[in-house]
């Protein structure tokens, strides 16, 4: 018999299709105990490429509550890639293993998926460096990048780096001053990219926004920079996008022909949560106005941007910001309200006041309650308030995005039993994400007896599939160089440009009479005044 001629040897493989080989390895060996068919056609097209992702305030309450369970919910759905390397820097003295030990109990106690995937877990804590670092350190941030440029090597990161500074606002500017002078910026020619997020606040008013901004830039490119507002990563926020530009019957009648007022909510029933030195410093003002509440109005109001390109869609919202009426001095004594929760009741347990929460001022004047009615001077709106309330102790948890429609020019009904109310199409984006049309419908019978009902949609149990955290889309996000959801220089100093009037004018006169609400109340009086004075009230949560 003829002898069979020996196999050719496989062809040499280049460094890169080595490493897509043990990608494709590493996620099929990552797998999902709780496989869902109807997740089928759901999974991420692109996978953000190989890199490093440097954590700074890696110890902080930020890094273990959000940051650090959002990037193991990525890890454990395979939304990451095997060349990764979660670098925590902080002042602290740990090991390596001896804070992948102390994370791993915050990712058990805050992740969004329990119990923790023991498989997905010994793996990501493999990749977990820990560096230890002084922000006024010039010698640490030269370790910190020679450190990096090891991994690069060792774990074939390709010079790819996420910065995200968890760290207290008064910090950014030191920190990116260093990374600056140590190169970290410097992207490589021909491959590898260095991004940076910063959280929010961004600035306490509008002269520091722009101060900050400029520090910033004189270190990275405004293309490098990500701000993130989480608020724009929650699953509701983004569908409103979907919702309006993507089917055709609500364009026409998203107008002020049609539309009576807008109405955006923010309610928490938790107080300040230990956090009050920095609430002090803070107030409900800057702290949800300036960015979550002018950020959807943005989304309500914008125009149909060209393209879903991140700077298509921020031109839209940077136009709205611009187009809102700075608040008169006049206008601001009798359209933005303030207030301050006093003792009550939540959920039937008794709530201490703000003023005898730890680290506040027992004479505090910060406000832990803001409402104020707005207008937007275009085409589309004039004419059209858009009432805009946060505040703290509420009697519920609950953001709404509530759109009132006219009533109808002839009440023909109005003489029956259950004269139907306008309609309303309320967005939910938390607690129970979801969207709720309300109209009117004749009760089944002989009479003619009208009732209004509501079509209600949630995300549960239409899709069964749990929603990402607002941190996992955002990181992921910008792992993957998209911008969309995040806020531009230009806006966030727009931002602040209608909000800052409204601090010095309170800084100018004497507060209210605080506190003016009860814990486990809907705020204070004057809230109430403000929208019963148009012929408005409060919607219902």
């Amino acid at each position: 018999m003829p002898t069979r001629a020996p196999a050719a040897p496989p062809p040499a493989r280049t460094a890169r299709e080595l490493r897509e080989a043990a990608a494709a390895t590493h996620r099929r060996s990552r797998t999902d105990s709780d496989v869902n068919p109807l997740r089928e056609g759901l999974r991420l097209e692109r996978v953000p490429d190989p890199c490093a992702f440097v954590l700074f305030g890696a110890t902080g309450d930020l890094a273990h509550r959000k940051v650090i369970p959002a990037i193991y919910q990525l890890w454990r759905t395979n939304l990451l890639p095997a060349e990764f390397s979660l670098v925590a820097v902080a002042r602290r003295p740990y090991t390596n293993e001896s804070f992948a030990a102390e994370v791993r109990a915050s990712v058990e106690k805050y992740s969004r998926v329990q119990p923790i995937d023991e498989g997905a877990w010994a793996e990501l804590a493999k990749r977990i460096v820990y560096q230890q670092l002084d922000f006024a350190d010039d010698a640490a941030f030269d370790r910190l990048s020679t450190r990096l440029d090891e991994l690069d090597k060792g774990c074939g990161t390709a010079g790819n780096r996420l910065f995200y500074l968890a760290t207290q606002p008064s910090q950014v500017t030191e920190i990116v001053r260093q990374m600056g002078r140590a190169g970290l910026d410097h992207e490589m020619r021909g491959g590898g990219w260095r991004r940076v997020i910063v959280e929010k606040p961004f600035g306490r008013d509008y002269d520091s926004a722009r101060l900050l901004n400029h520090e910033v830039n004189k270190v990275f490119r405004e293309s490098q920079v990500y701000r993130i507002d989480h608020y724009l990563g929650k699953e509701t926020v983004r569908n409103l996008l979907v919702f309006r530009f993507g089917n055709g019957i609500f364009e026409p009648v998203w107008n002020r022909s049609y539309i009576d007022h807008v109405q955006i909510t923010m309610a928490e029933s938790i107080g300040v949560e230990g956090r009050g030195a920095f609430y002090e410093e803070t107030g409900a003002t800057r702290d949800i106005l300036q960015n979550h509440l002018l950020q959807l109005m943005t989304l309500v109001a914008m125009e149909p941007p060209s393209s879903f390109q991140a700077d298509a869609l921020r031109d839209q919202k940077l136009a709205v910001l611009r187009a809102v009426c700075t608040p008169t001095a006049e206008e601001i004594r009798r359209e933005i309200v303030r207030g301050q929760y006093g003792p009550g009741w939540v959920a039937g347990e008794p709530a201490d006041g703000y003023r005898q929460e730890p680290e506040v001022d027992p004479e505090s004047e910060t406000e832990t309650y803001v409402a104020g009615r707005f207008t937007i001077d275009d085409w589309r709106w004039s004419g059209v308030p858009f009432y805009l309330r946060a505040g703290k102790r509420m009697p519920k948890r609950a953001t709404e995005i509530a759109i009132q429609f006219k009533e109808v020019p002839l009440r023909l009904f109005r003489d029956s039993a259950g004269d139907p109310a306008p309609n309303v199409l309320a967005m939910r984006i938390q607690p129970d994400e979801g969207i709720m049309l309300r109209f009117a419908a004749k009760v089944p019978g002989l009479g003619l007896d009208v009732r209004t009902v509501n079509m209600d949609f949630a995300y549960d149990s239409s899709f069964v599939v749990d929603s990402p955290d607002a941190y996992e889309t955002l990181i992921l996000d910008a792992l993957l160089g998209d911008a969309s959801l995040f806020t531009r220089a230009d806006e966030v100093e727009a931002a602040w440009s209608i909000v800052t009037p409204i601090i010095n004018s309170w800084a100018e006169v004497p507060a209210p009479h605080f506190p003016d609400y009860a814990a486990g109340s809907w705020g204070p009086e004057g809230a109430d005044h403000l929208i019963e004075r148009d012929g408005r009230r409060w919607r219902r949560i």
